[in-house]
C-alpha cells in the first residue's frame, strides 16, 4: 500500500496513541479524533491532522481505525450520526481494534457492506508494552481482500497478525485471550502474595519461576510492576471487567459453564469497588492483599 494512503485514527488513549504513532513514523498521513483533544496532542505534534468528529476523520481517510473503551463507544464512533460510517466513501475500510462484542462487529460489517465499505474487527493483545514496541498480537475478523489491504498498516503495530475468520471471529479470539489472562492473573497475584508472606525476595523468586513451566506474559511483564508497587495501567481494570462480561455473555449463549472466568470477574468487581477501576489489571493484588490483611 502506498505511503500516500490517508489513514484515520479514532481513540488516542494508552494503546491508541502508540499504535497511531507507529503509522505516522512510517510515513502515513493520519487524521485523528479523540474525545479529549489534549490526549491527541502528542500525535498532532508528530504531524497528524485533527478532525472534530469521527465522521470528519472518515471524510479525509481511505482506512479508518478505532480503539476506544466500551461497546457503546464503538457503536457511537462507527454507527452514530457523526460516526465514521457516515463519512467514509465507497471502497473505504473501517477497522475496529477495540475489544468489543462479536455481535456488534457483525453489525458494523453488515452496515458497512450495505454502503460499499469493508468492516474489520481487529482486537489486540500485548498491553501498553506491546503497543509501544509495535509487538502486538492482532486477531482479525472480516473478508480476506480487505484484510490484505490493511495488513501493511497492521504490520506497523504488531508482530503476530492472524486472520481468524469472518466478521466477529477476531473478537471471539480476543475473548479466548481474555479468559486465559483472567485466571492466570489470579495465579500471578496469589503466588507473589504467598512469596511475600513467606519472606522471600520476590525479584529473586521471579528469576527462578519466570523461566520455567510457571512462566507467563503476565508474570514476566506485570510481576515486576507488582513488586515495585506500580499499578498504573497498561490495561484498565474497568475495561477488563467489560471484556469478561462479554465473554460470560457469549459463554451463556453457547451453553458453557466457565467457573474460573466467573470467579475472576467477581474478584475484579471487588477491585473496582475498592476504587481501583482505573488502575492496571495487576491491581488485583491490592484486593487480594485486603482479603488477607497484608500490607504491601
Amino acid at each position: 500500500m502506498a505511503m500516500k494512503e490517508h489513514v484515520g485514527w479514532i481513540g488516542t488513549g494508552v494503546m491508541g496513541r502508540s499504535m497511531c504513532g507507529h503509522l505516522i513514523a512510517k510515513g502515513y498521513k493520519v487524521t485523528v479524533y479523540n474525545r479529549s483533544k489534549d490526549k491527541a496532542q502528542p500525535l498532532l505534534d508528530q504531524g497528524a491532522t485533527w478532525a472534530d468528529t469521527p465522521k470528519g476523520v472518515a471524510e479525509r481517510s481511505t482506512i479508518v481505525f478505532a480503539i476506544v473503551g466500551f461497546p457503546k463507544d464503538v457503536r457511537e464512533v462507527f454507527l452514530g450520526p457523526q460516526g465514521a460510517l457516515a463519512g467514509v466513501r465507497q471502497g473505504g475500510i473501517l477497522v475496529d481494534m477495540t475489544t468489543s462484542e462479536p455481535s456488534l462487529s457483525r453489525e458494523i460489517y453488515e452496515a458497512a457492506k450495505a454502503k460499499g465499505v469493508a468492516g474489520i474487527d481487529a482486537p489486540v493483545s500485548g498491553g501498553d508494552v506491546g503497543a509501544k514496541n509495535a509487538a502486538l498480537s492482532i486477531m482479525v475478523g472480516g473478508d480476506a481482500e480487505a484484510i490484505d489491504a490493511v495488513k501493511p498498516l497492521l504490520e506497523c503495530m504488531g508482530k503476530t497478525i492472524v486472520h481468524q475468520g469472518p466478521a466477529g471471529a477476531g473478537q471471539h479470539t480476543k475473548m479466548v485471550n481474555q479468559i486465559l489472562i483472567a485466571t492466570n492473573m489470579i495465579g500471578v497475584c496469589e503466588a507473589l502474595l504467598y512469596g511475600h508472606k513467606a519472606g522471600l525476595d520476590l525479584k529473586t523468586v521471579l528469576q527462578s519461576v519466570g523461566g520455567g513451566a510457571a512462566a507467563s506474559w503476565s508474570l514476566n511483564n506485570l510481576g515486576p510492576r507488582i513488586i515495585d508497587r506500580n499499578f498504573e495501567p497498561g490495561f484498565f481494570v474497568e475495561h477488563f471487567i467489560k471484556d469478561m462480561g462479554v465473554a460470560l455473555d457469549e459463554s451463556k449463549r453457547m451453553g458453557l459453564s466457565l467457573p474460573g472466568l466467573a470467579l475472576a470477574n467477581q474478584l475484579y468487581l471487588a477491585v473496582r469497588a475498592q476504587g481501583w477501576g482505573r488502575k492496571g489489571t495487576h491491581a488485583l493484588m491490592l484486593a487480594l492483599e485486603q482479603l488477607s490483611g497484608v500490607k504491601g
